[in-house]
């Protein structure tokens, strides 16, 4: 499942422009980075394709595979339903710390059971069963029931992925998953995300600061700045200069203070 961007502009109450006329295609099945420095806009574009935020009236479309978003500013009235194919994984994990983690991956299956059986959180055994083999797939079964809060913040982020598999999402929209990681949990969570990608022909678009790990991990990169798009293409071209010619003084940010990407480790 694809997604079509087509003349998304988004302003806020006090007069900033987010984004600007924002347009690209993704095809299904590709892993595509989205980079940008603090403030381009890439957190907002992310939750526009998600049905999250309306855009400007006047704007174009969202498109996620035969389904419309949202159209001229409004968002469809059946969102709920079209979301159920959009997995949506936060940088600060977006789980119930008070639950356990079997508990917080079957909230990915409420938009298939029916109303009541989720407002009671009854599932069937297949189900459970289900949720432990998402567990497996990212390598924490053994935590299943623990409470979430007690995990450390690379296992909440894969409790976070294996929910989105419950889900059967076709789609999965990462909003900057490995920011608060450390470096040895930020490339567990992106091998897993390219697993998922691979292995499910999973369409992925993940919102990044490390430029390393869109180089790494996505054969195509897009590049906002004042939420417009300055750049679309291979991954292998930013080097460091192509960055800096790109962003200027903003290019720190994203080289995480080093001097050439072609030396920078993941």
């Amino acid at each position: 499942m694809g997604l079509e961007i087509e003349n998304i502009s988004k302003s806020f109450e006090h007069g900033a422009l987010a984004l600007n006329k924002t347009s690209f295609t993704i095809q299904p099945g590709e892993m595509v980075a989205l980079i940008g420095a603090s403030g381009s806009g890439k957190s907002t574009l992310l939750r526009h394709v998600a049905g999250f935020l309306p855009a400007n009236t006047g704007s174009g479309c969202i498109r996620v595979g035969s389904h419309t978003v949202q159209n001229n500013g409004q968002v469809h009235r059946r969102i709920r339903s079209i979301r159920s194919d959009i997995g949506f994984i936060f940088q600060q994990f977006n789980l119930v710390g008070r639950l356990n983690v079997l508990t917080n991956v079957l909230t990915g299956m409420l938009p298939r059971v029916p109303l009541w059986r989720s407002l009671i959180g009854r599932f069937t055994n297949s189900e459970q069963q289900e949720a432990f083999d998402a567990l497996r797939m990212v390598g924490i079964e053994e935590l299943a029931y623990q409470r979430a809060s007690t995990l450390s913040g690379g296992q909440q982020q894969r409790v976070a992925i294996a929910r989105c598999m419950l889900q059967h999402a076709k789609v999965i929209l990462a909003d900057e998953p490995i920011a608060s990681l450390d470096p040895e949990s930020a490339r567990t969570v992106m091998d897993l995300l390219a697993k998922i990608n691979q292995a499910h022909g999973i369409t992925v678009l993940v919102s990044l600061h490390q430029v390393q790990f869109a180089r790494r991990y996505c054969a195509r990169t897009i590049a906002l700045r004042m939420g417009e798009v300055i750049y679309d293409g291979p991954s292998t071209e930013l080097t460091a200069q192509h960055l800096r010619n790109l962003y200027g003084v903003d290019v720190n940010e994203l080289l995480d203070g080093t001097e050439s990407l072609d030396l920078e480790p993941v």
